[in-house]
């Protein structure tokens, strides 16, 4: 149980540190779009949509990065003052009722549209956009699945945390 914790966790780790990244180009490629459109007076439709793309990408794919280290929105009414046992409850009865079907109806619906855009080629309905949208849509899918995976790094570690005096 270690062995799959440890490997999910530095999956997630290396992940959210390749796409910390995209904020780089994502921030170069928005002060290249001011220069141009404020200094020529013209912008790119590719150019506002590849600021979208690094978008979605840096959201979608640093998702499980971002719940590996509890910066996921929480409600802290309760959760604050319970035992170390109590919080790992919750976190296992919320992971399983909650986040393991959400992640699986978004992953499942989501493939559905990356096989059609894939199967037409579809690419931006704006002229002079970015070809294969699919690349972005998914996205939402991969973005799900990591979320997935670290969501079960986190149950089996409530699961440890529970359990901790029979292992």
């Amino acid at each position: 149980m270690d062995r799959i914790i440890t490997l999910i966790d530095w999956v997630s780790k290396k992940i959210g540190e390749l796409v910390s990244w995209f904020s780089v180009f994502l921030a170069i490629i928005i002060g290249l779009d001011v220069v141009i459109r404020y200094i020529f007076q013209f912008t790119y439709i590719w150019v506002i949509e590849a600021e979208i793309y690094l978008f979605g990408f840096m959201f979608l794919l640093a998702s499980g990065y971002t719940f590996q280290f509890q910066k996921h929105v929480r409600v802290d009414l309760f959760y604050a003052r319970f035992s170390e046992k109590g919080k790992a409850w919750i976190d296992l009865i919320g992971g399983v009722l909650f986040l393991i079907p959400w992640c699986y109806v978004v992953i499942a619906s989501s493939w559905y549209y990356v096989t059609i855009s894939y199967g037409m080629n579809e690419s931006s309905a704006q002229p002079g956009g970015l070809p294969a949208l699919y690349i972005l849509k998914v996205s939402i899918t991969l973005g799900f699945l990591l979320l997935l995976l670290q969501g079960v790094s986190d149950i089996l570690k409530s699961i440890r945390t529970i359990f901790k005096q029979y292992i």
